[in-house]
């Protein structure tokens, strides 16, 4: 994060005067990063990164979006987000030895995390999500609601995802694309069934994509107490799929078409018709 900041912004980022941002006692640099973690607490990641930072009389962009067309500006200071991936992100301060298998991250911010299994070793995705369940405690900060937007439980058949670890209480969602009207994925002759997750969605374009225009945290009241819940959403497959298909049309033969949509029972019409 911090290269990212003095590479796109550095007069701002010279204003706050972090003299080592590797040195875990300066305390400019722990002033930042308590301002930014209680933001992201408050706000959750997804908005943090749309909306940036304010510190003291600076403002930060934290991720640069997809530029408009003919923006030569915009468009570089795109290509100069950081999306990286760690392998066996050590996440806790109490545990140090727990690890996850893999963290995708956009600009130092957490995005998604991953278990990963496969049948060489006879384990499969029912066995990561057990792993999130069992094994990853929700009060862990990584996985405190919002700070992180997707958890996916990957093998190399299916995918399943949550927006909000609860330890046994966890809902998994199947992130799959569907076999022959149901569910799971198709054969792929050249590779993993799965592969689609990291070279069609994963991708820094389609990323940018789910945050710009999907991924959010949305509010809702309860009528009868009077108690907010939020809830992060994370779009599902077909639902990506529906949109983008929708919309290339649209694009491509005006506004007025009509469509059939099929979804399945509780699946999401309701946010893929919105």
């Amino acid at each position: 994060m911090f290269e990212f900041l003095r590479a796109t912004q550095p007069a701002s980022f010279a204003k706050l005067a972090i003299a080592n941002t590797q040195d875990a006692s300066d305390i400019n640099r722990l002033k930042f990063l308590a301002r930014l973690s209680a933001e992201v607490g408050k706000r959750g990641v997804i908005d943090v990164l749309r909306k940036g930072l304010a510190h003291g009389p600076l403002h930060f962009d934290l991720f640069y979006g997809t530029p408009s067309q003919g923006n030569a500006k915009a468009a570089q200071r795109h290509t100069q987000n950081r999306f990286s991936i760690t392998r066996q992100l050590a996440y806790s301060t109490d545990e140090q030895r727990r690890a996850l298998d893999l963290a995708l991250l956009i600009n130092g911010l957490p995005i998604a995390t991953f278990e990963l299994k496969n049948s060489l070793t006879k384990q499969t995705v029912a066995d990561a999500v057990e792993q999130y369940k069992r094994d990853r405690n929700p009060r862990e900060p990584l996985f405190e609601f919002g700070r992180c937007v997707v958890h996916f439980a990957v093998d190399d058949s299916e995918v399943r995802m949550c927006t909000e670890l609860k330890g046994k209480a966890s809902w998994f969602l199947p992130f799959n694309k569907g076999h022959k009207d149901g569910a799971g994925n198709p054969p792929n002759p050249l590779g993993l069934k799965t592969d689609y997750l990291w070279k069609e969605v994963l991708t820094p374009a389609g990323l940018t994509d789910i945050l710009e225009n999907y991924a959010q945290i949305v509010e809702e009241k309860d009528p009868k107490t009077g108690r907010k819940k939020r809830t992060q959403i994370w779009p599902r497959y077909h639902q990506l799929g529906v949109v983008r298909q929708a919309l290339a049309d649209a694009r491509k033969r005006g506004a007025g078409q009509r469509y059939l949509i099929q979804h399945s029972a509780g699946s999401g019409k309701s946010n893929s018709i919105a």
